[in-house]
């Protein structure tokens, strides 16, 4: 089979669904390889939340293309969100292109992929018209917001959830953290988000087939999962409405926001709430040693979810929930669905049943018509809560989104630079004292990387004197002198995250006692802390499980 290189750009979502497809692939015998140049067949995972991401896909694809021109057989694939949102256009607007896919059509790669190399063989042998688009795209189009439960169950993306295939020795990613996809899309409809659109309506999994993932994986030597979905604490499994042809449970569609604030969305014994899809893993794999989620959604965050993290040991105590803005005003235009006071209340509610939580989030700069005022309130919000860090971004108008067509994009570039900048640096110092806070206590660190510091020789260090040996030549020996080496110190470390999901960094003596702490949870003592990390001491090797 030919060799395959994948890129992925963007979130953790983009991650999982590159893992989905290198294990479908690989299940059909296809290898993939570290670097395009090595490729075939190149893929390319895009995503449209964030402009710089997009821009990134857009020179890699410029790249191939030029590879194409000078002759290499390569077949070029763009899949993810982009694609999606794009369509057809993608392919007018860069020729260089095989294949497109979407998101939530991506159990149809192979076939494409297929479909693409037997056109091109066939074109070589000079008896073939060019590939019909049909026969190298699959995009949702118009079934991405499927309106009825029975449309969901006859999705085939499960599948690819379901046939995954681990690698623990895998080169790409961490070998003992692995993500668990619980829904897909979205039902939000935020006015500058592109997701609802490329990666359809809110589409829960079944609850037993979340459950048995994780076995697998743990059973696979998995420590660590985190459970994905736009909104986690929307989770919400009615069983008995939706069911395959062959009677097994099927993915349905999740309801809106509505559905949370009236009496009929109450649960009963036969829903499976977010709470309740927790508190099943925690219990049923007592070998899973950690068990997070991303992203909360601030609202409808109920007490059931707080209760079951704080009665569950295994489960992190950690939250990431994107604010997005300290201004009632902006997060009306966003549609956000709750006021910065709400936000609040969830949040210090959070602390009171959970007070070793670690907290973090998203906002948003420069949004259309971002006055000084609103931009204030988000950083009082910022001042007033624990926040370990925040990922802030300048708001970049996305094609396909309601704010792209309906609000105009009237905050200067060098306001919205600005105003990023200085978010940062106040997020800086909330960052830093969140972390002080740690510094004296005693911390479980899942360790999953080495890192190799070298020192500056300093001018007063003694170099290393080092005798060359004689050099003979023709026969005569010729004399040499003595080779003057800076002196270079090696320091290597580990670096790791707490259940709460801070960075710890601690050094070791020397690689091979660095590679034992990779993939062990282990106890450390906090001795310092800056805005980014954690500083940990670290047990002698003897003293590990």
């Amino acid at each position: 089979m030919l060799p395959i290189y994948i890129e992925t750009f963007g979130c953790q979502m983009n991650e999982l669904d590159s893992e989905l497809v290198q294990g479908q692939l690989t299940a059909l015998g296809y290898q993939f390889v570290p670097r395009p140049e090595e490729a075939t067949v190149i893929l390319y995972n895009t995503c449209s939340v964030r402009e710089q991401a997009e821009q990134k896909a857009y020179s890699r694809i410029g790249i191939i293309g030029a590879r194409k021109r000078a002759g290499e057989n390569l077949i070029l694939g763009v899949i993810g969100c982009m694609a999606e949102r794009d369509g057809l256009d993608l392919f007018r607007r860069h020729p260089q292109v095989d294949l497109m896919c979407g998101p939530g059509e991506l159990d149809r790669l192979p076939q494409l992929i297929d479909n693409v190399r037997r056109a091109n063989a066939a074109q070589n042998l000079n008896f073939s018209e060019p590939l019909a688009i049909a026969d190298r795209t699959a995009l949702a189009g118009n079934r991405s917001r499927r309106s009825r439960t029975l449309q969901a169950a006859e999705d085939n993306l499960e599948s690819l959830d379901l046939s995954r295939a681990f690698d623990p020795d895998s080169t790409s990613g961490k070998r003992h953290s692995a993500y668990v996809r619980i829904t897909r899309g979205c039902n939000k409809f935020c006015t500058y988000c592109v997701v609802p659109n490329t990666r359809g309506a809110e589409i829960h999994r079944p609850p037993d087939h979340i459950v048995d993932e994780c076995k697998r994986l743990v059973d696979a030597g998995v420590i660590e999962i985190t459970l994905l979905g736009q909104t986690v604490n929307h989770y919400r499994y009615q069983h008995g409405s939706a069911v395959t042809i062959d009677g097994r449970p099927a993915p349905q569609v999740g309801p809106g926001l509505s559905a949370f604030r009236t009496s009929s969305a109450r649960p009963n014994e036969r829903t499976t709430t977010f709470a309740d899809l927790l508190a099943r893993i925690h219990d049923e794999i007592p070998a899973l040693k950690r068990l997070r989620f991303i992203t909360s959604y601030p609202r409808d965050f109920g007490d059931d979810i707080l209760s079951v993290m704080r009665d569950s040991p295994r489960i992190c105590r950690y939250l990431h929930a994107p604010a997005q803005s300290g201004s009632d005003r902006i997060l009306k235009l966003m549609n956000r669905g709750y006021t910065v006071g709400e936000y609040v209340e969830f949040v210090d509610r959070a602390f009171t049943m959970l007070p070793d939580l670690c907290l973090a989030g998203d906002f948003i700069v420069g949004f259309p018509t971002e006055t000084d005022e609103d931009f204030q309130q988000t950083c009082a919000l910022v001042k007033r809560l624990p926040f370990k860090n925040n990922f802030i971004f300048k708001y970049s108008p996305r094609p396909g989104t309601t704010a792209f067509d309906r609000l105009k994009d009237d905050i200067p570039e060098s306001v919205k630079r600005y105003r990023n900048n200085k978010l940062l640096a106040l997020q800086t110092e909330v960052s830093l004292a969140t972390h002080q806070q740690w510094v004296g206590r005693r911390l479980e660190v899942l360790f999953d990387e080495v890192r190799t510091i070298r020192a500056t020789p300093q001018k007063e260090a003694r170099p290393l004197r080092v005798e060359l040996s004689p050099i003979s030549v023709n026969g005569r020996e010729l004399k040499t002198a003595c080779a003057m080496i800076p002196k270079v110190s090696v320091t290597y470390q580990c670096v790791g995250r707490t259940a709460g999901d801070l960075i710890v960094a601690s050094n070791c003596n020397n690689e091979q006692d660095s590679l034992d702490f990779i993939g062990k949870i282990v106890i450390a003592e906090i001795v310092a802390a800056s805005p980014l990390l954690l500083t940990g001491l670290l047990p002698h090797r003897h003293d590990l499980d």
